[in-house]
């Protein structure tokens, strides 16, 4: 099945999952920020001091609140998004509704950077964990890219990680059994989180992942059982990482070497 059709109207908020409700606009929180604040995203860490200042004018530090639509599949694109806390999701919406996420997005990395060419994006954004970030217009990021230096490097490389992200989700995704996909998923966050406490519903996961949610219950029970994880009702903790990284298997070992590899290459641009 394809996408919904660009000359289709969509009702605003259409194309989010249920359990993902639309928030309000992005919280401006400041006009400027410091240096300081803006490294806490790693791309922005490793560019040159000259080249992030550079971009300092126009960076804004938001707030993004769980379920906020950035963009959506078709549209153009008016903001990149360089996260600090927040997590966002790159998904894929069938015209049914039905909803796969194709990749995540956190500390380490920006969404919406491959519309520097000006094409239409490939699939909708959505915040999935809340947090902070920081936005940057997106002609400002095309004319930074353009004049050359570590920027067109950092972006390629990180385009390059993403890939490698995706790989992974497809191949384990036609692979894998529920339990290791629900593994290879809490992995995902775990790189992108602060602690080993995760806030998500069942229903939320089952929604990311395209599977019933009774088949996520009954993984993540078992996955209890075998005293991986902890959970309670919107909450995950993860009581033993190298278990479910054996557990999650080649897809998840392999693809996470090859990405930090490309985002150790990153820092070295």
């Amino acid at each position: 099945m394809s996408h919904t059709q660009l000359s289709t109207p969509v009702q605003k908020n259409q194309l989010l999952p249920r359990a993902m409700p639309a928030a309000g606009r992005e919280i401006k929180l400041a006009s400027r920020v410091s240096l300081s604040s803006a490294q806490q995203n790693e791309l922005l860490a490793a560019l040159p001091r000259a080249a992030l200042e550079s971009l300092f004018e126009d960076l804004e530090l938001v707030e993004l609140p769980f379920g906020k639509e950035l963009y959506a599949y078709g549209n153009n694109l008016e903001y990149s998004y360089f996260p600090t806390t927040a997590i966002i999701s790159l998904l894929y919406v069938m015209e049914d509704g039905a909803t796969t996420e194709i990749a995540v997005v956190g500390h380490e990395g920006v969404a919406g950077a491959s519309l520097l060419a000006g094409e239409r994006a490939m699939c909708t954004a959505v915040v999935q964990s809340a947090g902070y970030g920081y936005r940057l217009k997106t002609q400002s990021l095309r004319d930074a890219f353009n004049q050359g230096g570590a920027l067109p490097q950092l972006l390629m490389r990180y385009t390059n990680a993403l890939f490698a992200q995706m790989a992974q989700n497809a191949v384990g995704g036609r692979h894998s059994s529920i339990e290791q996909k629900l593994c290879r998923w809490l992995l995902d966050r775990l790189d992108r989180s602060p602690s080993n406490e995760l806030k998500v519903t069942q229903e939320l996961i089952s929604i990311m992942l395209g599977v019933r949610r009774e088949s996520i219950t009954a993984a993540a029970g078992k996955l209890q059982e075998e005293g991986l994880i902890h959970y309670r009702r919107g909450n995950i903790t993860v009581l033993d990482r190298a278990g479910l990284e054996c557990y999650a298997g080649e897809c998840y070992k392999v693809a996470k070497t090859e990405y930090d590899r490309l985002l150790r290459d990153v820092s070295r641009c």
